[in-house]
């Protein structure tokens, strides 16, 4: 298996409107200048009639008994419970089933050291079974899967994963790079259970941090990330691979593994895959940054326009097959990055207003169109001096999804300078979804399960699959939830639970908002596009892990003596 990009220089991650690209940290102050800021007042604060910068599309009708949320089997286990707490959960996942039962945990796997798919591996140079350890160290939390491998083929085939995560990140650790390392433990300390002791030697271990810890900045970020290393190496048994032991993952890598993820688990990909299953999109959205991943599909006729050449364009062998893909991380437009974005902009139209109204020293709440009707929230925005300042927001009676879209287009930046044509958004190329992937089947992972499938209150369990849904069920759901709490009884009424998290998180309507105004607004999709949401796929986790730690194990390992 090969991983290549066209470009090795990847230090410039292309932003957005919060903070986002490198090169332009203050890049969302343009927003402060020109007619669309004066133009967006005037709607947000206005006398206003019903204007919709996105074109409203009938809105589908949603049986609430039996809405449609899933094809993919998954679970419902929630990647993100409170953001305000630490949370330890753990589970164990199986690889996809066949006619012979196989292991599916530590607890039903009847010789940790063996495997029941062979007695020897395919190489004598190779072991029997392969432990692997890949900490995903998020915005939100820290999280390990702890995979088991066999080498009865010519290459290391994933049998089962068992996945553990505590919060907060380590990016909550600014300034605190012990505490930091130390914050690992429950982690390693599950691995340290799960891993036979004679195969821990020559367990690999990985730390791979995204968008969070990127945007932390490089002096604290390095300090956290040498305290982890030197925490590891010291008091677990666990080595380090030869290279990118303890990083901060590049974007482009972490679509790319989310990608490879998926497709392995899906069997579109791998050396035994149907020729008549081609690969999906995948749309992976963090807490700081979003990635998107796709094969594109040019037709004869359009060969010669290609993919372009660029840093977005990743070339990989896999499965035997070589393919080219497309590929881009957005920094800065993960869903709590695309959160304080809106506010400071909604703080920053304010102030405007306030300033022509003379009522600048007077104490208020801003109202936020972006929240839902009849909610308030404290909002902690950065200031210029690097502080932070607490301001009130409420929906008061103006939340609602088409206000908020009109806030989100300055947001994501669909007008900016696309110097390399055609563009999705914030300046960045794509090809067009249109012409390049016009029929594909398309996977959402991460935030957007977690946001959409409890409202949906469908029974999602793998026995019960689900059909795929359109892009518009983002804006139907957007609209209950942004028009408060007599629409949340409505819909919801019966579920004591989902009213609790509705009442708890004011931003609810914020996030599908964005999640649309991305598919639709950013990427281009149309409303009636079917999409479909995964969070596991027979019981295992989607996401960037199980693609890079197949790398990791298909490269050269080496036993810490």
């Amino acid at each position: 298996m090969v991983f290549t990009s066209t470009s090795s220089n990847y230090e410039r991650l292309e932003g957005g409107f919060g903070p986002g690209r490198a090169t332009r940290m203050l890049a969302w102050k343009k927003f402060a200048i020109g007619a669309a800021v004066l133009i967006s007042v005037v709607w947000f604060f206005g006398p206003r009639s019903r204007i919709n910068l996105i074109p409203d599309s009938p809105m589908p009708e949603i049986d609430d008994a039996h809405p449609p949320v899933l094809h993919i089997p998954t679970t419902t286990t929630p990647s993100n419970p409170s953001e305000d707490k630490i949370d330890i959960h753990k589970t164990t996942a199986a690889s996809p089933p066949s006619k012979t039962s196989f292991p599916t945990s530590p607890e039903t796997d009847p010789d940790l050291l063996k495997t029941v798919h062979c007695t020897s591996p395919h190489s004598p140079s190779l072991p029997l079974v392969q432990y692997a350890l890949m900490i995903d160290a998020g915005s939100t939390g820290s999280r390990i899967h702890i995979y088991k491998f066999h080498n009865c083929g010519p290459s290391p085939t994933f049998e089962y994963e068992v996945f553990r995560m505590i919060q907060p990140g380590l990016s909550s650790y600014a300034g605190l790079p012990s505490a930091a390392a130390g914050s690992l433990n429950p982690l390693l300390d599950e691995a340290m259970n799960v891993v036979p002791e004679s195969l821990r030697s020559c367990t690999p271990v990985a730390v791979k941090a995204t968008a969070g810890l990127r945007l932390l900045g490089a002096r604290q970020s390095e300090d956290i990330l040498k305290a982890v290393h030197d925490h590891i190496f010291s008091k677990y048994p666990f080595p380090f691979p030869d290279k990118d032991g303890v990083v901060i993952m590049d974007g482009k890598d972490e679509g790319v593994y989310a990608w490879i993820t998926a497709n392995y688990l899906l069997n579109t990909i791998r050396g035994d895959s149907p020729e008549d299953a081609p690969p999906y999109a995948v749309l992976d959205l963090g807490g700081g940054s979003t990635q998107i991943v796709f094969e594109p599909q040019f037709g004869d006729e359009k060969a010669d326009e290609g993919l372009k050449e660029g840093e977005h364009k990743y070339e990989l062998e896999f499965g035997g097959a070589k393919r080219v893909l497309y590929q881009h991380s957005y920094l800065g437009y993960g869903l709590k990055s695309a959160r304080e974005s809106v506010h400071r902009l909604v703080q920053f139209m304010d102030s405007l207003r306030s300033s022509k109204n003379g009522d600048n020293d007077r104490i208020k709440m801003i109202h936020n169109p972006c929240l839902a009707q009849g909610s308030v929230k404290e909002v902690k925005l950065p200031r210029g001096d690097g502080d932070a300042v607490t301001v009130t927001m409420t929906g008061s009676d103006i939340g609602n999804f088409e206000a908020c879209n009109r806030v989100l287009e300055l947001v994501m930046a669909k007008d900016d300078v696309c110097e390399l044509k055609p563009c999705s958004f914030n300046g960045v190329y794509q090809p067009s979804l249109l012409d390049a992937f016009p029929n594909g089947k398309i996977l959402l992972l991460s935030y957007f399960f977690d946001r959409v499938t409890p409202l949906l209150l469908a029974d999602s369990s793998p026995d019960h699959p689900q059909p795929p849904m359109s892009i518009s069920t983002f804006a139907t759901l957007a609209k209950r939830v942004c028009a408060g709490p007599t629409s949340w009884s409505q819909y919801w009424g019966a579920y004591p639970d989902i009213m609790e998290e509705l009442e708890g998180r004011p931003e609810w309507c914020l996030d599908l908002t964005f999640q649309h105004a991305l598919l639709v607004l950013g990427y281009e999709f149309d409303d009636d596009r079917e999409v479909q949401l995964g969070k596991r796929i027979e019981g295992t986790e989607l996401g960037w892990c199980l693609g890079a730690t197949i790398a990791m194990v298909g490269g050269n390992l080496r036993c810490r003596v």
